[in-house]
C-alpha cells in the first residue's frame, strides 16, 4: 500500500516537473516570438493584412523663363478592380467596353484574374471616370494619381519631350532631367480580412508621396511660339520636309527658343511617329555650305595671313583644285576679304582655305565647338561629322573653306556664331537656369560658362562688320535686313547628300541663315534651317525673310527700339532693293506721328502675339492669363521710342 502511495506521488511530481517544462518553453517561445521578433512577424502581418499597390509619383512643374507653365501634373483618377468581387466578369466587362481603351475580350480576362488587384485603366478623363461610376459595379475602385499635362499643347514639344505611364521621362527635359522632378511615389493601401476580402472602400488610403522639383528654363514661351509659328510657315510654303530655329543669347549661352518642323503635341506622344517627335536642332546634321565661310575668315584675320581690304583674285568665276573645279554663282575678279563674304566667293574662301592650311584651320574648326557636343543640357545631342586634317586631300580643304564635306548641327552653328557676337568667346549653351524644390527653396542655378576663348575681340568685331555688309545691298543676305537695326548674317544653300549614290544630290538642298541681331550689341544669335525647300532654295530667299520676321518680332518683346524714324530707314531701303513682306506691313501701318494702341482687352497671351505680329507693334508684355490693362489706352498714339505695355492676370 505503501509502495503504491509512493509509486502515486513520484508520478504526480513527474507531471509536475514536466508541466513547468512545457509551461517555460512555451513563455519562451511566446517571449521569442512577441520581443525578439516582433517587428519581423509585425511586418509579415501587415503584409497579410494589407494589399500594397505602388502609385505613380508626382512629378515636378516645368516653368519658362517668366514663370508660365509648360508642365505640370494634374489630377486623374485611375480604376482597377479586386476580380474576387465581381461575380459575373462578361456582364460588367459589357458594361465597361465603351468607356475604356481595352476590348471586351481583355476586360473579361482582366476580371477573370485570380489576383486580388488588377488595373483596368490608369489616369482617366474625369467625364470617363464619372460614367463608369455611375455604372455601379461592385468591385471596382478608383484612386487618385497624377497625369502629365502639357498647357502649352506643341509649344516647345521637342525642348520639353514626354512622359510615360511609370511616368518616366523619355525625351527632352523630361529624360534629362528624370532624377530632379521624378518625385517620391504614394502607396495606396488597402484591408484586408483572414480570407483576404476587401473590408470596405473607406480603408483605403494613400500613404507618403513627395512631389520632384520644379525646373525653371531660360526660354520665353512667347519667342518660342513666335519662332515655332514662323517656321511653320516657311516649311508649308515652300514644302520643305523640315526645318529648325535656334534663338541664343550669345553674352550667356541662353537657349531663347528652339523650334523643329514638323511638330507634335506632347499630351498625346504616342500618336506621333518618333520622325515627328526627333528635335532635329540637335540631332540632325547637315553640312553648312557658306554660312560655315565666317569661321575661316575669323581664323585667316587671327592668324594675320589676310588683311580685310586685301585684295583676292578669284579667277573670273572659275577655279581648278585638285582635278575638281570650284565656281561661284557670280564671276569675279578681285575681291577684298570683305566681299569674299559679302557675296559669298567659294573660289576666295578656297583660297584662304589653302592660306590658313589644313592643320590651322582644323584647329579653328574645333575651336569653334565643331566635330563635339555643344554640352547642351539635352539629350541625343550628335557632335557632327569631321574627319582628322591627316586624311584632307587638296579638294577636301577647298570644300571644307566653303562648307562641304563636313557635318554640324543647327545648335552648333548658333553657339559658333555667338563666338563672333560676344566678342571671341565660346558659351556652353544651356537650358534649365533654377531647380527649385517642392518647398520652394532653390537647390540649384546655372551661371554662363566660358569653354575658351577662340579668337580676339578685334578679330571677332572686323569678322562682325564684314557679317553686317551680307545683309546690306549688294550682299546675299538683304532679305534679313530689319530697318532701325544693323544685322549681321551669312546665307547658306547647301546641297544634301544622295544616301544612295553617295554623291550631292542634284535637287535637295538645305537653305540657312545664322546672324545676329543688333550688331553693335548684339542681344540674339539666330539659325535658321530649312530641309530641302522646293523651288527656288537659297538661304538668301528661303531662310533669310525668316530670320528678319523673328527677329523683328523678337526685338519688339524684348523691348529693344529701332534707332532713327521706322518709315524713313523703310523708304531709304526700298530706293535701292526690294524688301521682305514684314517691312511693307510697317509701312501700311506707320503713321506721321507713331502707330494706335488697339483695344487688347480680355485677350490671350498668343491673341495679343498675333495682332502685334500684324501691326507690327513693339510692346512689353507681363504676367499670364487674359489682359487686364494696357499703356497706351486703346485708340492712342504709341511714341516712338516711348514705352508701351500689356499687363495680363487672372
Amino acid at each position: 500500500m505503501a509502495l503504491t502511495e509512493r509509486g502515486i506521488q513520484i508520478r504526480i511530481r513527474l507531471f509536475g516537473i514536466l508541466f513547468v517544462l512545457v509551461f517555460l518553453l512555451i513563455a519562451g517561445r511566446a517571449y521569442h516570438l512577441q520581443v525578439v521578433q516582433a517587428s519581423e512577424l509585425q511586418g509579415r502581418a501587415d503584409q497579410q493584412r494589407q494589399h500594397v499597390i505602388k502609385l505613380a509619383p508626382q512629378r515636378g512643374s516645368i516653368f519658362d523663363g517668366r514663370g508660365d507653365p509648360l508642365a505640370v501634373s494634374l489630377v486623374a483618377e485611375s480604376l482597377y478592380a479586386d476580380p474576387v468581387q465581381i461575380k459575373d466578369p462578361e456582364q460588367a466587362a459589357a458594361k465597361l467596353k465603351k468607356h475604356l481603351k481595352k476590348s471586351e475580350k481583355e476586360i473579361v480576362r482582366l476580371l477573370s484574374s485570380k489576383k486580388r488587384f488588377v488595373w483596368l485603366q490608369r489616369k482617366l478623363d474625369p467625364t470617363v471616370a464619372d460614367q463608369i461610376r455611375d455604372l455601379k459595379v461592385f468591385g471596382l475602385q478608383f484612386v487618385t494619381e497624377r497625369k502629365r499635362y502639357y498647357p502649352q499643347a506643341s509649344t516647345a514639344a521637342h525642348v520639353l519631350g514626354f512622359t510615360g505611364l511609370d511616368p518616366r521621362g523619355l525625351e527632352g527635359v523630361e529624360l534629362e532631367y528624370d532624377r530632379q522632378l521624378q518625385g517620391e511615389a504614394g502607396r495606396l493601401v488597402s484591408l484586408r480580412d483572414a480570407r483576404g476580402r476587401g473590408l470596405a472602400s473607406e480603408d483605403q488610403l494613400v500613404q507618403g508621396g513627395v512631389a520632384g522639383n520644379d525646373l525653371f528654363l531660360t526660354m520665353d514661351r512667347s519667342l518660342q511660339y513666335i519662332a515655332e509659328k514662323e517656321l511653320a510657315r516657311v516649311v508649308q510654303e515652300t514644302g520643305a520636309v523640315g526645318g529648325t530655329v535656334v534663338m541664343l543669347e550669345p553674352a550667356s549661352g541662353r537657349v531663347l527658343a528652339m523650334a523643329s518642323q514638323p511638330d507634335y503635341n506632347p499630351n498625346s506622344a504616342g500618336r506621333y511617329k518618333a520622325s515627328k517627335r526627333r528635335n532635329r536642332a540637335v540631332c540632325d546634321m547637315y553640312e553648312p555650305g557658306s554660312t560655315f565661310k565666317p569661321f575661316l575668315v575669323a581664323g585667316v584675320l587671327e592668324e594675320g595671313l589676310v588683311r580685310p581690304e586685301q585684295k583676292i583674285y578669284c579667277e573670273n568665276g572659275r577655279y581648278s583644285v585638285g582635278g575638281k573645279t570650284i565656281r561661284d554663282h557670280k564671276k569675279h575678279k578681285k575681291l577684298t576679304l570683305t566681299e569674299v563674304l559679302k557675296f559669298s566667293s567659294n573660289i576666295g574662301s578656297a583660297k584662304l582655305g589653302k592660306a590658313l592650311e589644313r592643320e590651322r584651320f582644323y584647329s579653328y574648326i574645333r575651336d569653334f565647338g565643331f566635330g563635339e557636343q555643344t554640352g547642351l543640357d539635352l539629350p541625343g545631342e550628335a557632335g557632327g561629322l569631321l574627319r582628322p586634317s591627316s586624311r584632307w586631300f587638296e579638294i577636301d580643304l577647298a570644300a571644307i573653306s566653303f562648307g562641304q564635306g563636313l557635318s554640324v548641327t543647327p545648335i552648333q552653328m548658333a553657339s559658333a556664331m555667338g563666338v563672333i557676337a560676344n566678342g571671341g568667346l565660346l558659351m556652353e549653351p544651356y537650358l534649365v537656369e533654377r531647380v527649385v524644390g517642392s518647398d520652394g527653396q532653390q537647390i540649384q542655378k546655372r551661371l554662363p560658362q566660358v569653354r575658351r576663348r577662340v579668337v580676339s575681340e578685334k578679330t571677332a568685331s572686323e569678322v562682325k562688320e564684314m557679317m553686317v555688309t551680307v545683309t546690306e545691298p549688294g550682299g546675299t543676305g538683304t532679305r534679313a535686313a530689319l530697318p532701325g537695326y544693323r544685322v549681321a548674317g551669312k546665307t547658306g544653300t547647301a546641297q544634301k547628300v544622295d544616301t544612295v549614290t553617295g554623291g550631292y544630290s542634284p535637287d535637295k538642298r538645305v537653305s540657312s541663315f545664322v546672324g545676329f541681331v543688333p550688331a553693335d550689341n548684339p542681344a540674339l544669335v539666330l539659325s535658321v534651317t530649312v530641309d530641302e525647300p522646293q523651288g527656288k532654295a537659297y538661304g538668301g530667299l528661303v531662310a533669310a525673310p525668316v530670320f528678319a520676321r523673328i527677329a523683328s518680332q523678337t526685338l519688339s518683346h524684348l523691348n529693344i527700339l529701332p534707332k532713327g524714324s521706322v518709315a524713313t530707314l523703310t523708304k531709304s531701303q526700298m530706293d535701292e532693293e526690294p524688301l521682305p513682306d514684314m517691312v511693307a506691313e510697317i509701312i501700311d501701318v506707320a503713321t506721321s506721328d507713331g502707330l494706335r494702341m488697339p483695344n487688347f482687352s480680355g485677350m490671350s497671351y498668343r491673341q495679343v502675339l498675333q495682332m502685334m505680329e500684324k501691326k507690327n507693334l513693339n510692346l512689353k508684355l507681363s504676367g499670364s492669363g487674359e489682359v487686364v490693362k494696357q499703356y497706351p489706352a486703346p485708340g492712342q498714339i504709341i511714341r516712338y521710342g516711348k514705352q508701351a505695355w500689356i499687363r495680363f492676370g487672372v
